[in-house]
């Protein structure tokens, strides 16, 4: 928790507001002139140009985000491995990405609560072949947790505020999630990344929704890096299965292209639309992927 003044858990912050969440990374990243055509995605920046990941957070807190969310989601000790990096620095690593973020929200010396929140992505985001907006890796909910835990456990022992488990493309990731962040002593929420009032893989979002409705530590359920129009339902659906704060942030409605590892297609983010998911029970809204500062700052002058 991190400001001018001192912050409230973000569990007791979401009882009596709307939260807005920052933008895309990556795409702000891009913006800054970096190439992130590689497997680690912005997660290679952590090693190489840490400030820029700062300067990135730091634009999202002045646009109006109120909770920033680390640059870890592609930041895995299997990927780092991958690429030469041993299993300490890896760790210090995944840990920096909260550092990094608290270090954005000091300089942005806000007078109003801002929170850390530490991205943890999806098995198949570690693949870096769209697999996340797949699911069913042929990979059983024991091994999925055993691939989560470790790095859960570093970015738990960084403090964050929440532990953001994003893009989750299926019930069986869900579960492996939920499974891996018992006892961690950190509350997080859970999003999944769905199609056609579906998750990814293709599971009823009542089901999807109804595995967290009596798990205490989370404290959010919702959706991300879905097509805008997918959120509104999605929301309503979450809220009523759940009853619990809903978090919605839709990337900007164009399509991935994991082979030529680009954004295809049209954007149709609209900041006006969040008043509606607020009015269904959204209580952290912002964008993911391809949405931007600009538009970050329009959906705060929305809710506000």
């Amino acid at each position: 928790m991190t400001s001018g003044t001192t912050s409230p858990p973000l569990a007791s912050a979401l009882a009596s507001r709307t939260l807005v969440l920052d933008g895309g990374m990556s795409n702000q990243l891009e913006a800054a002139g970096y190439d992130l055509r590689d497997g680690l995605w912005s997660a290679r920046l952590l090693a190489e140009r840490p400030e820029a990941i700062v300067a990135a957070h730091l634009a999202y807190f002045r646009a109006g985000a109120d909770v920033a969310i680390t640059a870890s989601y592609q930041a895995t000790f299997e990927g780092f491995r991958a690429r030469g990096v041993g299993r300490e620095r890896a760790a210090g690593l995944i840990g920096a990405s909260v550092g990094l973020a608290r270090e954005a929200a000091r300089r942005a010396g806000a007078a109003r609560p801002l929170w850390v929140a530490a991205s943890v992505g999806p098995y198949g985001a570690m693949l870096a072949d769209g697999s996340e907006y797949r699911g069913r890796y042929g990979l059983g909910v024991a091994e999925l947790e055993r691939f989560h835990r470790p790095r859960i456990e570093v970015l738990a022992g960084a403090a964050p505020d929440v532990l953001a488990l994003e893009t989750v493309p299926d019930t069986d990731e869900a579960v492996a999630l939920l499974r891996a962040v018992r006892g961690v002593g950190v509350p997080v929420w859970l999003s999944y990344s769905v199609a056609g009032g579906r998750t990814r893989a293709g599971q009823p979002l009542e089901e999807a929704f109804g595995l967290v409705a009596e798990v205490d530590q989370v404290i959010a359920v919702g959706v991300n890096c879905c097509a805008p129009g997918e959120v509104a339902d999605a929301v309503a659906v979450a809220a009523r299965v759940t009853g619990k704060p809903v978090v919605a942030y839709p990337n900007s409605g164009e399509g991935w292209d994991a082979g030529a590892r680009a954004w295809a297609g049209p954007s149709c983010f609209d900041a006006g639309a969040v008043r509606g998911w607020r009015d269904g029970g959204a209580r952290l809204v912002g964008g993911c992927c391809r949405v931007g500062p600009e538009a970050i700052a329009e959906v705060a002058r929305a809710l506000r």
